[in-house]
């Protein structure tokens, strides 16, 4: 009688074993604090209002607009100046998602709230991706309806659902989030704030310049980047076969979109798995 009296105390004792987090809760808390951070905001309206800013001017600028038969002209709608700002903004914010906490601190209770910290990186990678693809879809659409628009006073413009159409509407709504996915992929690499923005400005727009298309381990390397690959998959014309120059393949070029995000993730759940914090 004692004896299960003792244990009966011993249990009652004893801390109740709180049950593993669900991955919907690790979700809606990383979405929390995504929206805590008060520059997210700010910073996707600006972004969004200079994309589809940076389309009118360029359509309005160019004055060769609506000579063309077709009367869709790729680099007005997605015009280089917006869409590598875009670049810049959202791999720095997809890496300040993950280094903001390594540098407040907050990434320990994290981690000891929740010891599966593969699952903490794949949560913020969904809504990150899921964020920026929101972003990405309502820049690009803004961009062409509003290129549309001014070209339509041309009698040049076409509709979304134009054949020439689709392909760079979707390939520059997911720039944003392959973008921010391997800046978060840098975050949980790096861990500090300079280096994963540096390293993030680098791979993303600084690299791709540095080769040419005039041979063919240069442009290799070049249809390697993710820049490299939206300018192939925007444009709406088929390359010159008797051009001196090597042009990436368009299921090459979704090929690259793919592979960034995925193989930066992937790293980042490794490594995070294997180290301390």
């Amino acid at each position: 009688m004692t004896t299960t009296a003792s244990a009966l105390a011993t249990a009652a004792a004893a801390p109740l074993a709180e049950p593993p987090a669900r991955f919907r809760d690790l979700i809606a808390s990383e979405w929390f604090k995504m929206r805590s951070l008060r520059s997210t905001p700010w910073t996707i309206a600006l972004i969004t209002l200079f994309v589809i800013g940076s389309a009118a001017v360029a359509t309005l600028t160019d004055k060769s607009a609506g000579s063309e038969p077709a009367g869709f002209l790729a680099y007005d709608s997605y015009p280089a100046t917006g869409y590598m700002t875009l670049i810049l903004v959202a791999g720095s914010m997809g890496a300040l998602t993950v280094v903001s906490e390594y540098s407040s601190g907050m990434i320990r209770t994290t981690t000891a709230a929740v010891p599966d910290r593969g699952a903490v990186v794949l949560a913020k990678a969904v809504v990150t991706a899921v964020l920026w693809t929101a972003v990405g879809a309502a820049a690009s659409i803004g961009s062409f309806l509003v290129s549309q628009a001014i070209l339509d006073g041309r009698d040049a413009s076409v509709s979304i659902t134009h054949p020439d159409a689709l392909r760079p509407l979707v390939a520059s709504a997911l720039l944003a989030p392959v973008c921010a996915l391997v800046g978060l992929g840098l975050g949980v690499l790096l861990r500090h704030t300079a280096g994963t923005m540096l390293t993030s400005v680098f791979a993303l727009l600084m690299l791709p310049p540095m080769f040419s298309e005039s041979n063919r381990w240069s442009a290799d390397a070049r249809h390697l980047m993710v820049s490299a690959a939206w300018t192939r998959l925007v444009e709406t014309w088929e390359p010159d076969p008797g051009s001196l120059g090597y042009t990436a393949t368009l299921p090459g070029s979704w090929v690259v979109y793919a592979l960034w995000p995925l193989v930066a993730v992937a790293l980042a759940v490794i490594v995070v798995r294997h180290r301390d914090v």
